[in-house]
């Protein structure tokens, strides 16, 4: 290849195929792929006590394969486990590959800066591949605040980065495939659900206590906390009105109450 960017050209063209991995497997077998992404390659050496029936390589096409056919996704999910080879170990007689997303995210940064994709798209696929272990530990139990840190942490990439996780799951076991498609259900209402509630949270009505106390000659109390309310739904049905339409509001309000 003359110029980097027909490394990133030819990728592309294999991974936007609605189904790419019987392209992906012919660059492999052709050699082509050892040009694009060598370090691919050693993936078919790896055996993966996680995914027992098959290589790293084979899991790793089978996922690109379920996944949409997007650039960003579809990159993220050829590099996801780029890195076990770097990381493997064996600790009392099991085979681990810790921190692999870590170094897996720096090995697709170098690898597709090389083949001459543009700046943004490389760092949203390490984005990808350095979160794609995440998910992992959610049926530990996480509290709201991990759950907050997870959405915070993919930012945009959030909705990309949840399909490719559960594209990340080709075992033949129906029940822990289904359990796994679950908890993703439980993590991305929760995740709404605690997006609702800080939503809420942080809104404020369009005149704050003190002006509420003074208008109404009010001490501090329940009835201040009852005309924010008030003031509160007006905001959430009708948008941002002008003080004095408030204020008038207020006035009726409070003259029912009386």
């Amino acid at each position: 290849m003359s110029h980097p960017a027909a490394g990133a050209d030819r990728l592309s063209v294999i991974l936007l195929e609605p189904d790419c991995a019987p392209g992906l497997w012919a660059s492999v077998d052709s050699g082509e792929m050892e040009v694009l992404i060598p370090e691919l390659l050693l993936l078919r050496m790896e055996q993966d006590p996680i995914h027992r029936h098959k290589d790293v390589l084979a899991h790793t096409i089978a996922v690109v394969g379920k996944t949409e056919p997007e650039i960003t996704v579809r990159l993220g999910a050829l590099f996801h486990d780029i890195g076990k080879p770097r990381t493997r170990s064996f600790e009392h007689g099991d085979v681990t590959f810790r921190h692999h997303e870590a170094v897996g995210a720096r090995m697709a940064r170098r690898r597709l800066t090389t083949l001459g994709y543009e700046e943004q798209l490389v760092e949203e696929v390490a984005e990808l591949v350095r979160l794609s272990g995440r998910f992992k530990g959610y049926s530990d139990g996480w509290s709201d605040s991990a759950v907050r840190r997870y959405a915070r942490d993919a930012g945009p990439l959030l909705g990309r980065l949840n399909h490719m996780i559960r594209c990340d799951c080709t075992t033949r076991n129906r029940e822990k495939a289904a359990g796994i498609q679950a908890a993703m259900d439980d993590l991305e209402a929760r995740i709404q659900s605690l997006a609702e509630e800080e939503r809420r949270a942080a809104e404020r009505p369009g005149l704050d206590g003190q002006a509420v106390m003074e208008r109404l000659g009010l001490e501090p109390g329940r009835e201040v906390g009852e005309a924010l309310a008030f003031l509160l739904a007006i905001k959430r049905s009708e948008g941002d009105l002008e003080t004095e339409e408030l204020l008038r509001r207020l006035d009726a309000w409070w003259a029912e109450r009386a």
